[in-house]
């Protein structure tokens, strides 16, 4: 029999014969209590938008011309810098890649040939950031004019300026390994703005604590967009041609998104897991939302779907390890994955069984779909496969920790986490889904880029750690970072959390000293790719963004996915009634 009538055999069985087994009733299976799932399937294929059509795309090519002129027109380098800002906060930057460049040339050349005179914080600090975005070679030494000589800190001035204090602690979070000026930036900068915001009017304090909060290297850009566009639009600046296309080009995106979403549900219907697995996670929306925080742009629809599959396959086998297995169980189901064997599952509940043929016949298939997509070659499995194998073992390992009690060291914690963080697994199936050829790329890229795949790695076990722990521990789970440090150095939580955070932020100055300067064949993979730690600091910044739905994860899903913006270019026509919030 093959392993898709299998799949289907086994889904088929009947809630009568899915009895608890002697090993059920022998062990008392472990439970996370994750609530049911809020999204509701046919609430899913309601959505629908009246911004899928030819009319608009031709006002986007109309509004499209209009910013070209404004590039055309700007009258200084300041101009153009805070129109480039604001192309790219705005969601637009891959419409205007060219003028971007050829502004960014310009203005490289000049200054490399004309000693300018010196300019003020802001402006230095704002052309600083959008130089290292953009790969120029920039230094730090750029703000030591603004530095006491004696003492090393930024001089303070009787009048805070809070546009100068905001651009510099953006730019200070592109600081690379060894740049203290852009330490003492940083630590300068949020000390200033704290201070201050008590005393700003509303808009103003807004846009400071969205800065100290998370800065903008941090932030999933499409997760950010609509906030930008609406601050965009009180700024007495504003150009309203640039206003109307970003709210335009969002609303036809958020289109094509819910088309992809439509799919995707679909296809986790029929799969039919959720039946059988009530111990798991039900998270569809959720997993196709971390794919789009990694690539929202419309020409990635296959790898959304791609993605979406592999992040709700990652829950629900993570589920089966932490959860419901008994080490035995897990210890043959670790077994079938290392061989990729389904008859090694024999020994197996049904319910492990039914997981491990979803993930055999998902993989080949995103395999295969890969390779019609993308190129005739043959060789993805093997890698999609090696993924899974070393995911699941980094899991296997973790179970035998909590088995035996076990509370490892913060350094053997991480040698094993960075693996079951998901990351890598999830990088093997990005680069594949965009296109780059098995031949050498792939183990050239990772043998030369091993160690951002690891510092994106851990910034994402690190940021799970930080919004998890406190569930975790209540559940009685393997020890997490914050624990192992804890036990390890003898300190309070909260000294600990504040370790792990200093790791995060020194992984961030690693990753922002390789992703700045790749060929540019790779640049689109690797920004892809740290959008995975982006997506990391999202779901988990204030808890568990998949274990609990009714939170921020529920309102980004609503705002990005559901609920349109008012657009002035609506050509006489209604927004359906079935783009209103779902009742949860």
């Amino acid at each position: 029999m093959d392993c898709k009538k299998q799949l289907q055999s086994v889904l088929r069985t009947s809630s009568s014969e899915m009895k608890p087994q002697a090993n059920d009733i022998e062990h008392e299976r472990r439970s996370a209590n994750y609530k049911p799932n809020i999204w509701n399937y046919d609430y899913l294929q309601s959505l629908s938008s009246i911004y899928d059509g030819q009319e608009y795309e031709r006002r986007v090519q109309k509004l499209k011309e209009d910013v070209r002129i404004i590039f055309a027109n700007a009258v200084d380098s300041v101009a153009t810098f805070e129109l480039i800002d604001s192309v790219n906060k705005l969601g637009l930057a891959s419409h205007f890649d060219m003028e971007i460049k050829e502004a960014l040339d310009t203005i490289a050349s000049i200054k490399k040939k004309i000693s300018s005179p010196e300019e003020d914080l802001y402006t230095t600090a704002l052309c600083f950031r959008l130089f290292r975005q953009h790969g120029y070679e920039v230094s730090q030494d750029m703000f030591r004019g603004f530095m006491d000589e004696k003492t090393g800190l930024f001089r303070k001035n009787t009048h805070i300026n809070i546009k100068e204090m905001l651009e510099l602690l953006e730019a200070s979070h592109l600081g690379l390994e060894g740049e203290n000026i852009l330490d003492v930036a940083r630590d300068f900068s949020t000390a200033t703005l704290k201070e201050s915001i008590s005393s700003l009017d509303s808009d103003l304090a807004k846009q400071v604590f969205h800065v100290l909060e998370l800065p903008s290297q941090r932030r999933v850009q499409w997760f950010d967009v609509k906030w930008h566009i609406n601050s965009y639009e009180k700024d007495i600046h504003m150009n309203s041609s640039l206003l109307e296309l970003a709210k335009l080009h969002f609303n036809i995106v958020q289109a094509i998104l819910q088309k992809d979403l439509r799919e995707s549900s679909r296809w986790w219907r029929n799969l039919g897991l959720t039946e059988n697995l009530s111990f798991a996670r039900d998270r569809l929306a959720e997993s196709f939302m971390c794919s789009v925080g990694l690539a929202f742009e419309p020409e990635y629809t296959c790898l959304r779907k791609w993605l979406t599959k592999v992040v709700i396959l990652i829950l629900i086998i993570d589920d089966v390890y932490d959860v419901y297995g008994t080490l035995e169980e897990l210890k043959h189901f670790t077994n079938a994955i290392n061989r990729w064997d389904v008859s090694e599952t024999q020994q197996l509940p049904e319910c492990m069984k039914t997981c491990f043929l979803a993930l055999y016949n998902t993989t080949d298939e995103i395999a295969n779909e890969i390779q019609k997509e993308k190129g005739a070659w043959n060789q993805v499995l093997p890698y999609l496969k090696k993924g899974w194998i070393d995911f699941c073992n980094a899991l296997f390992v973790e179970a035998k920790w909590y088995n035996m009690g076990y509370s490892p060291s913060l350094q053997e914690y991480l040698s094993n986490a960075w693996i079951s963080s998901t990351a890598p697994l999830l990088l093997v199936h990005e680069f594949f889904s965009m296109g780059h050829e098995v031949t050498n790329g792939m183990e050239d890229f990772l043998e030369k880029n091993q160690e951002i795949v690891y510092n994106i790695s851990i910034i994402i076990r690190l940021c799970n750690d930080l919004g998890t722990s406190v569930a975790e521990r209540a559940r009685g789970d393997v020890p997490s970072s914050i624990l192992c440090y804890m036990r390890e150095a003898d300190v309070s939580e909260e000294i600990a959390q504040k370790h792990i955070k200093d790791m995060i932020n020194k992984s961030w100055k690693k990753i922002n000293g390789q992703c700045f300067n790749q060929l540019p064949m790779l640049q689109s993979f690797v920004n892809i790719a740290t959008n995975n730690a982006r997506v990391a600091h999202s779901l988990y910044q204030y808890g568990d963004g998949f274990g609990v739905q009714d939170r921020d994860t529920r309102k980004n899903i609503v705002s990005l996915l559901v609920e349109p913006l008012s657009c002035s270019t609506e050509l006489n026509c209604q927004i359906m009634e079935n783009g209103s919030i779902c009742q949860l």
